[in-house]
Formats: structure tokens, C-alpha cells, sequence
């Protein structure tokens, strides 16, 4: 009986974590989705209210859009810069273990700190990029109060934060390419783009697959760079989607309806990772 026993007593941690943290919260928002609750008052069965109200919520499919927008901007960018620092990274130079630690910082310092001090790079009249500019003789420019460069700054500014976790996950990737196909194309005098294309990006697909799924999830669950830096303004232009469902939580406590768009916003990212994964795979 002891011997029974012992599996299920060791994956017993993994399976409560799973019904507490996982299952439970989320069956209770699906439930939610059909009621209205303030968390104070008693839950009150609505039906379809709640996805009615969705589908007009001219909001959330302007804050939908702006995370589109930043996913557009910023897993390009991600990516290409991530794979060009690795590229480097990966020969021998002096102080690489350095480097290598140096643009992996960002990524274990607290998000909020972070976005503070690119807050107050990206201030407009005493913030150090407009100084320089203003240095130069150009004008300043809006970075956060320009509802059309907003967004765009704010994913520059989570490409810097995040860029040293794809770095490494590169590296690694990297130097699982066997040294003899370099080799062999050197013996063909291939140039060094060429066996970048036609070596290094096919050999490391999976890894490029890995960093587009992850910049992706991340991309979509953008909140505490524009919560802290914006508010989701000027003229909603930088509220993405997860903010916009935290401020109908637990702001205007609609529970149900921030539910709702929860749940479908989540729909929509396994959405773009299948069809990222289809694409991606397919190549």
C-alpha cells in the first residue's frame, strides 16, 4: 500500500497547486462571465450581458488594437536585436562572461524601476533624450505624450528591459550548431551572410520559435509599462488590454465583465500562438 502511495504523495504538491492556483480561478471566471458582482454585493446571473457589452466596448477594442501595435513593434525589434547581440556575443572577445551578465541585468531588476527611470528618460522637458536633442538643435519630442509615438516608446523601452533573457536563449541555441557545417562552407567559400541564412537560421528554428511564443505571451500581457509611465493616456493610445481589464476589475469592480474579457483575451492569445506555431514550424 506504501508503495501505492508514494507517487501520488509526490505529485500531491504539483496537483493542489494546480486546483487552487489554476482550475479553481480559472472555473470561477468562467462562471463570472455570466454575472454581474461588485465583490460586495451578492453575484447576480446576467446571462450574455457581459459578451454583449463586449462586443460594443469600443475600449477594449481600441486598447486590442494597441497592444497589436505593440506586438508589431516590439517582437521584430526583440528579436532581431536579441539574435545580432548573441551573434556577437557567441565570438571571442575580451570580457564576454561580462557582457554577457551586463545585458542580462535588466532583466532581473524589478519591472517598476525600470519603467521609472525610462519615464524619466523619456520626460519631455527635463528628460535626458530631449535634452540631447535639444542639445543638437532639434525640437523636443512628445515620448509619452504623443498619442502616436507612445506606444511605440514603450516598446522600445520593454525590448531594452527584456532583450537579455532572448540573448541568452540564443546563445544557447548558437553554440548547438555543429562546428563542422561553418567548416564545410568555408571549404565552398560561402561569405559570412550566407552561412548565417542558410546555417545558423535553420539550425536554431526551434529557438526562434521559443523566443516568438515568448515575446508574444509577453507582448500580450503588457500592464505595468504603460500603468506606471502613461495610465493608459494620452487619449487611451498606450491602455493595452491587460490594463484595461485591471481597471474594470479593480477599479470599477465589474467583476463579471472583466471576466469576460479575460477569458476572451485569452482566446485570442492561443489563437496567435497556434498560428504563430503553423507559420513558424512550417519555415
Amino acid at each position: 500500500m506504501k508503495n501505492k502511495l508514494t507517487p501520488y504523495l509526490l505529485v500531491s504538491p504539483y496537483i493542489i497547486h494546480f486546483i487552487l492556483f489554476v482550475a479553481f480561478p480559472v472555473t470561477f471566471s468562467i462562471v463570472l462571465t455570466f454575472h454581474k458582482w461588485n465583490i460586495i454585493s451578492p453575484m447576480e446571473y446576467t446571462g450574455l450581458t457581459n459578451y454583449i457589452r463586449l462586443f460594443s466596448d469600443a475600449t477594449f477594442w481600441k486598447s486590442l488594437g494597441n497592444t497589436l501595435v505593440f506586438l508589431v513593434i516590439h517582437i521584430p525589434l526583440q528579436i532581431i536585436v536579441a539574435l545580432l547581440i548573441a551573434e556577437i556575443l557567441n565570438q571571442n572577445l575580451k570580457f564576454r562572461g561580462f557582457f554577457r551578465a551586463a545585458f542580462f541585468l535588466p532583466v532581473v531588476v524589478s519591472g517598476v524601476v525600470v519603467t521609472i527611470l525610462w519615464q524619466q528618460l523619456y520626460g519631455f522637458d527635463v528628460g535626458l533624450l530631449n535634452r540631447l536633442l535639444v542639445k543638437i538643435g532639434l525640437s523636443k519630442i512628445g515620448w509619452l505624450t504623443d498619442p502616436d509615438i507612445a506606444m511605440p516608446s514603450i516598446a522600445i523601452m520593454a525590448t531594452w528591459k527584456n532583450v537579455g533573457l532572448y540573448v541568452i536563449l540564443f546563445l544557447v541555441g548558437l553554440q548547438t550548431v555543429p562546428s563542422h557545417f561553418y567548416e564545410a562552407a568555408d571549404l565552398e567559400g560561402a561569405t559570412r551572410w550566407q552561412k548565417f541564412f542558410k546555417i545558423t537560421i535553420p539550425m536554431i528554428n526551434p529557438t526562434i520559435f521559443m523566443v516568438v511564443i515568448l515575446s508574444t505571451i509577453g507582448g500580450f500581457s503588457l500592464f505595468i509599462e504603460p500603468y506606471v509611465m502613461t495610465g493608459g493616456g494620452p487619449l487611451n493610445s498606450t491602455i493595452s488590454a491587460v490594463l484595461y481589464i485591471y481597471k474594470q476589475g479593480f477599479f470599477y469592480y465589474h467583476m463579471g465583465y472583466a471576466s469576460t474579457l479575460g477569458i476572451f483575451f485569452a482566446g485570442i492569445i492561443l489563437l496567435v500562438v497556434v498560428i504563430q506555431k503553423k507559420f513558424v514550424e512550417r519555415d
